[in-house]
């Protein structure tokens, strides 16, 4: 009878650790998933220069979007590290792994934490560094001699036209571009026109007067938000994530699984 209770005892407790390894399983996904989508967007960051990131935080030899896009490509491979090495320790059930993929949680959550912290410290630095940048595009814009500098232009031509602004501030900013044929010019895209021209002779009435300084903030904001609440969530899915990793570890610990060595 002592021997049935013991067995009886085990079983329950070889019950909780296969709960706290599909529950762990579940969370280390979720895990996992939040950090290929930081992956991603940092990957997106590095290699595609067609954004607007590229433009606004592009300036000779300081590119802080290449910062950014490694920053979120350590963050990324972390956790995809991690949430291997949490999955095949809780699969096999070996108590180093888990050990380690906890302090490695807890590394990852006081970087997550740290990350928000720098962007709200800097955003009136990253605010006052992206205006000057638009101002660099607007003034160079339509030079023969910098053809390289074209996909920028075009992306600020799409900018305008898609939002419907004109320069950063309004339409009177592109009276300091010395690129013109003539004065009145300004770029196609801050009229209705379909030209594919740097810039047109056009009716001041008929171009869009508003900057696009103010779609730009709301854009930068709900980038931001974005990345944001990535963040929380991972920092949520972390919390629960360690304190399942300590409840398996505990009941592996009662039952006397180890690995064999």
């Amino acid at each position: 009878q002592l021997q049935f209770k013991t067995e009886n005892r085990k079983m329950k407790t070889r019950n909780k650790v296969l709960a706290w390894k599909y529950y762990l399983n579940v969370f280390n996904g979720i895990f996992l998933a939040l950090g290929i989508m930081l992956l991603t967007f940092g990957l997106w960051l590095l290699f595609d220069r067609n954004n607007l990131f590229s433009v606004l935080f592009s300036s000779g030899e300081n590119q802080p979007v290449s910062c950014i896009s490694f920053m979120l490509l350590g963050a990324g491979s972390l956790i995809t590290f991690t949430s291997a090495m949490g999955f095949i320790g809780s699969v096999q059930e070996t108590k180093c792994l888990l050990a380690t993929y906890m302090c490695f949680q807890v590394l990852v959550f006081v970087t997550q934490i740290t990350m928000p912290v720098l962007v709200f410290l800097k955003k009136e630095v990253v605010h006052h560094q992206w205006n000057k940048r638009i101002d660099e595009v607007i003034s160079e814009y339509g030079n023969k001699s910098l053809a390289e500098k074209e996909l920028e232009w075009n992306i600020l031509n799409a900018v305008q036209h898609n939002m419907e602004c004109c320069g950063r501030y309004d339409v009177t900013q592109w009276e300091k571009n010395k690129n013109k044929e003539s004065s009145t010019q300004i770029p196609c895209s801050c009229t209705k026109s379909s030209l594919k021209e740097w810039f047109c002779d056009v009716p001041r009435n008929s171009t869009y007067s508003m900057g696009c300084e103010k779609y730009l903030d709301t854009w930068f904001e709900n980038n931001v938000l974005i990345l944001t609440g990535i963040n929380i969530s991972l920092l949520i899915t972390q919390v629960f994530v360690i304190k399942l990793t300590m409840q398996l570890l505990r009941n592996i610990r009662k039952n006397n699984i180890w690995p064999d060595e």
